[in-house]
């Protein structure tokens, strides 16, 4: 099983999210805006619809959408 390019890694205690993309850093997001903005620059066309696919994006370490620590 192939795991998705992108992953959205557990919330930070300053706040935000570290995104990889192709096991790449591609930055700390704080909201989904920062993380579609990751996604354009990585070449992603139409960004803000595949963050609910499992086969693009990987939510660890928290829900889907959060970026503060709970």
């Amino acid at each position: 099983m192939m795991s998705a390019p992108i992953v959205v890694h557990r919330p930070v205690r300053s706040g935000g999210r570290a995104v990889t993309i192709n096991r790449e850093i591609a930055g700390l997001a704080h909201d989904d805006g920062d993380l579609v903005a990751f996604l354009r620059r990585a070449g992603v066309y139409d960004a803000e619809h595949c963050l609910d696919d499992p086969r693009w994006v990987e939510w660890r370490g928290g829900r889907a959408h959060r970026y503060e620590v709970t």
